[in-house]
């Protein structure tokens, strides 16, 4: 991923990237996105975007290993989270879910990550400290609460599932308010030229019906004009 294609990703929708994968694939049917409807701690700043650093959290019950071996489960998580291609996310599944009560993104745990060089986080788990999250670090979660229960790292670097999204260690991820989705690689070369082209489709009907009335021929025409675009 190049720098422009970085900066053009940071300040496009999730909702965007989605259609620009379906105009780079030349079709529709494009299915590695959430299900469900996420709380975005930053719902009006930019698009998180990021290679996946994967792990997997409890908090219902406590582990039932010795100490030390939670402890360097722990800490071994945290050498997965401090290493690998940047930009970053962290994404996290709470093993938990639907019944999932620990917040493992708080004050500190965000501060952490994002010192850690992390573009920010995503998990279908559980977020609280919301006035006193760090800038910069937006985290996309399965719910909002106010206990980090018996939170523990089960394992990291390994396949995980956010909200029905299958994602693999290294897979490169683009989230927001709206949710996430992950980026093909075989669409990531010309995934710029794409959103280019979603853009001047679009523009063929917002530029035609922003702000004004049309009738049905006026529609008629427009709509033709969109779908050659498109071809």
């Amino acid at each position: 991923m190049n720098d422009s294609l970085l900066d053009l990703l940071r300040r496009v929708d999730t909702p965007t990237v989605c259609n620009a994968i379906e105009v780079a694939q030349g079709k529709r049917g494009f299915n590695r996105f959430t299900r469900g409807t996420m709380q975005a701690s930053a719902a009006q700043g930019p698009a998180m975007v990021g290679y996946a650093r994967t792990a997997r959290i409890r908090a219902v019950a406590p582990p039932q290993e010795a100490p030390e071996d939670v402890r360097a489960r722990r800490m071994g998580y945290y050498r997965h989270m401090s290493e690998g291609p940047r930009p970053g996310i962290a994404v996290v599944q709470d093993m938990d879910v639907p019944n999932a009560i620990g917040a493992y993104w708080g004050e500190i745990n965000t501060n952490v990550h994002k010192a850690f060089g992390l573009s920010g986080a995503l998990t279908d788990g559980v977020m609280r400290d919301l006035g006193d999250l760090p800038d910069g670090f937006p985290v996309v979660a399965g719910s909002v609460g106010p206990s980090h229960g018996f939170v523990h790292v089960v394992d990291y670097g390994t396949p995980v599932d956010i909200f029905g999204m299958a994602v693999a260690d290294g897979d490169l991820v683009h989230a927001d308010r709206h949710g996430a989705l992950v980026i093909p690689t075989d669409v990531i070369a010309v995934l710029e030229d794409a959103i280019g082209q979603l853009f001047a489709a679009e523009r063929i009907v917002l530029d035609a019906v922003r702000d004004r009335q049309i009738s049905f021929a006026d529609f008629e025409e427009i709509w033709s004009a969109f779908e050659r675009s498109r071809t």
